[in-house]
């Protein structure tokens, strides 16, 4: 007979969820590569696309080529509708990577050709295949917007995050022009990877905070029930040290949102996740959680984790994901650009 012991650590295995995180496109698999430089643990990296030469250079577990008979490995020319032919071609590849998953984070550049297209593809494939299973995994899109200037990509960009927003448990939002007031001041090319960063961070933190042992660890049910069918989110992430490094840190995710909220008092649920070196208190994660549901309805559901992390020694990171929230972009009809006037 099986000892309680061997029960225990039976179910322990069990119960850890498993993560994916899939990179599709040009740009999401310039963040699987991030997140496989810095390391991650307890999650499995995916990178696909059209192109075979950006391919080549990410670095992932899996790269997958989609699209082979579509576009011979040259890309996908800018055009969604041939990003997504390229995932329904290669679908079954891509899902069996995917499948035993409990967690799939799905990781794009929204108004590009393959990363606009195969995210919402993929998502459509996932929904169905999973349609009615009360074992479904949350299927998390994690998308940038492009800049307001290019108007043709934004144009494909709002059309994408729409079917995605209604395929997807929920979809973390990140706009490339509120990077103009949080890194306006970094040069371009240190600017442009704060996206990025900021995706894998979240991807990272997350993942780890939940499969590893941690200050104070995310419970999956209470991730899944905070983020199933909850819409858009909104992410935020800031640093702080020296005295007052928790509300520094505080103010600067919530100040410094890489998304436009119509209402923040509709907001659904609020993630909070706090990293720090081993001098971390629980006192100030606690401070953490108090200062952020201040500007928050009263009723809405709140999580929260904690990790040590050596690499933040004397200084502390905080994560803020505001979840079920209006998005400025998909409400704001499209600008047009009319002709130029010269004096």
């Amino acid at each position: 007979m099986e000892s309680q012991e061997e029960k225990i650590e039976k179910f322990a295995r069990m119960a850890v969820p498993t993560v994916v995180a899939v990179g599709l496109g040009g740009a999401g698999c310039n963040v699987i590569t991030w997140i496989k430089d810095k390391g991650i643990t307890g999650g499995k990296l995916v990178a696909v696309n059209t192109d075979a030469t950006h391919l080549r250079i990410t670095k992932a577990d899996k790269r997958i080529l989609i699209g082979e008979k579509l576009t011979r490995g040259l890309g996908s020319g800018g055009y969604p509708d041939v990003g997504e032919k390229a995932l329904y071609e290669s679908a079954n590849e891509v899902v069996y990577e995917l499948s035993k998953s409990n967690i799939i984070f799905m990781v794009a550049g929204m108004g590009g050709g393959t990363g606009t297209g195969s995210i919402v593809g993929l998502a459509d494939v996932l929904r169905k295949k999973f349609a009615g299973n009360p074992m479904a995994p949350l299927i998390c899109g994690v998308v940038t917007l492009p800049f307001e200037v290019e108007t043709a990509r934004m144009a494909a960009a709002k059309k994408g995050l729409s079917r995605l927003k209604a395929a997807c448990d929920t979809v973390v939002v990140i706009d490339n022009n509120r990077l103009v007031k949080v890194a306006g001041n970094l040069p371009f090319r240190e600017a442009l990877g704060v996206a990025n960063t900021t995706v894998g961070k979240f991807v990272k933190g997350i993942t780890e905070t939940i499969t590893t042992a941690s200050l104070i660890n995310l419970d999956y049910a209470d991730l899944k029930a905070i983020m199933s069918g909850s819409g858009i989110a909104s992410i935020g992430i800031g640093e702080g040290s020296g005295e007052n490094r928790i509300e520094n840190a505080v103010d600067k995710a919530l100040n410094g949102r890489l998304l436009d909220i119509e209402d923040v008092t509709k907001a659904q649920g609020l993630l909070i996740h706090v990293s720090g070196g081993e001098d971390l208190t629980l006192g100030e994660v606690n401070r953490a959680a108090e200062i952020m549901k201040r500007s928050l309805p009263p009723k809405v559901k709140i999580i929260w984790g904690a990790r040590v992390d050596n690499e933040l020694q004397g200084a502390v990171s905080v994560m803020a994901v505001v979840t079920g929230v209006e998005s400025a972009f998909l409400s704001k009809n499209q600008k047009h650009i009319g002709p130029f006037k010269f004096r």
